[in-house]
């Protein structure tokens, strides 16, 4: 399925971010993200919140070059040929990313990879749904005889809400109804496999999302994002409920309980130490570990989770913290910093398309905002030392929490850095001629 983790660091060929650098023996999917230029709708998404960045750097960058080419040449001020060649090289760069973003997004972002070859550029979104449940279904029948881990990240329920025909019109709840009941359809078409395949007992089934409902996703009057209930924010909002609390389900006949409900906060982290024990394996004891393993909770020998602080990010700015006080089973919660909401009252980002993480569109608080979840899990009243008798105690206790915390981070370079997230043409997977990339599995085949 969706990768999304990057793919290549210094040639097009290096695959240094590829599943298959990072543990996993087979990869069939889109290592990119899908967005609206996957399907040539009206309102292209990633070009939308893009353009306007690269046409400023692009004559930022112009400008500089200008300034240093006629300083150079007047002897205003000593400096470098190689240094201007580099701005200028930097700025061509910046110019090609936001010329490209008027029409190659699709040829370039859209594709689809199996191990470490192109099998569709771009790709044919008709297809896709029955490509990535067909590789899913043929990987179990291969592994059946063996223990096996299949991830599996389906491209349901993301926008731009691809929803094959047989679909279409299904639910009351619009396209993105649609969206979750084929989705739906599809877990259970891989779950009817694992049944037929005599696999049920004795396979663990794990289901989640990534974050809440996008709720800047729209068109016209349509939600495209989903829904969070009664919890405040959504996708991309550092700490709000709304973006982080989303339900897990479990399956593993025969040694789970069925109808089990477990209310503690757990995470995505915790995937990892749980795999590793239900392979037999022990977590690697060099680093520091956020996740735990989900056995002794989901098997009722443990009542709480074992994460007593967990560190709400966007990107590299902590925005939240959340402390699930053992003796007395409180959840507090201390956003250091919120987004801005656009318009003010919105409960989202309108204006940006998305809720940034610094700058003018984040609010700082001092003192942090608190706030009781367990009394109140819609984050509406802050409290303050003179509503809060435990106000104090509280922050002291986060505080402390967030030094400990810091001292267990190693500092490692910014992967989400504007330098890291310009387009590169030599990193680009490419079928074919650069940049006329473009093949089809089928017509390769034949």
């Amino acid at each position: 399925g969706k990768w999304h983790m990057g793919v290549n660091c210094k040639t097009r060929h290096d695959h240094c971010h590829h599943p298959l650098n990072h543990g996993f023996d087979y990869f069939y999917g889109m290592p990119f993200t899908l967005v609206n230029e996957c399907q040539d709708t009206d309102d292209p998404e990633l070009a939308k919140s893009l353009q306007e960045t690269y046409w400023f750097y692009t004559q930022m960058i112009i400008l500089a070059v200008f300034t240093l080419v006629i300083g150079k040449l007047a002897n205003l001020f000593p400096v470098k040929w190689k240094i201007i060649i580099c701005l200028a090289i930097c700025g061509l760069l910046h110019f090609i990313s936001w010329f490209s973003s008027y029409g190659f997004t699709k040829y370039w972002n859209c594709i689809l990879m199996r191990n470490h070859d192109i099998t569709e550029q771009p790709m044919n979104l008709q297809k896709t749904t029955s490509n990535m449940l067909k590789e899913a279904i043929t990987f179990i029948e291969r592994n059946k005889h063996r223990p096996f881990l299949l991830f599996v990240s389906l491209l349901h329920v993301h926008t731009p809400l691809i929803t094959t025909e047989k679909f279409q019109g299904r639910s009351r709840h619009g396209l993105y109804g649609d969206n979750v009941e084929e989705m739906d359809w599809m877990v259970g078409r891989l779950l009817d496999v694992i049944d037929k395949k005599d696999l049920k007992n004795t396979t663990f089934i794990y289901f989640a999302s990534d974050h809440g409902g996008f709720l800047e996703a729209h068109r016209g009057n349509s939600q495209l994002g989903g829904w969070n209930g009664l919890y405040k924010g959504g996708k991309g909002m550092g700490g709000w409920e709304g973006g982080i609390r989303v339900p897990g389900v479990v399956r593993w006949p025969g040694v789970l309980p069925a109808g089990t409900v477990i209310d503690e906060p757990t995470s995505l982290m915790d995937i990892f130490p749980t795999v590793v024990q239900l392979a037999g394996g022990a977590v690697p004891q060099d680093r520091v570990l956020d996740g735990h393993t989900l056995l002794p909770l989901l098997q009722g020998t443990e009542q709480h989770s074992r994460h007593e602080f967990l560190f709400h990010y966007c990107g590299v700015f902590l925005h939240a913290v959340r402390w699930h006080q053992k003796d007395s089973g409180t959840i507090w919660k201390a956003h250091y910093a919120t987004p801005v909401f656009q318009p003010e009252a919105s409960g989202a980002c309108f204006k940006r398309g998305i809720c940034p993480c610094f700058g003018d569109g984040v609010a700082h608080h001092d003192p942090p905002l608190l706030f009781n979840l367990s009394q109140d899990p819609s984050e509406a009243n802050p409290l303050s030392a003179d509503t809060e008798p435990l106000f104090d105690t509280v922050m002291r206790r986060i505080r402390r929490a967030v030094e400990e915390h810091h001292k267990t981070l190693t500092p490692v370079p910014q992967q989400l850095s504007p330098y890291n997230n310009i387009w590169k043409p030599w990193l680009q997977p490419c079928c074919g001629m650069f940049p006329f990339c473009w093949c089809h599995e089928e017509k390769n085949k034949a």
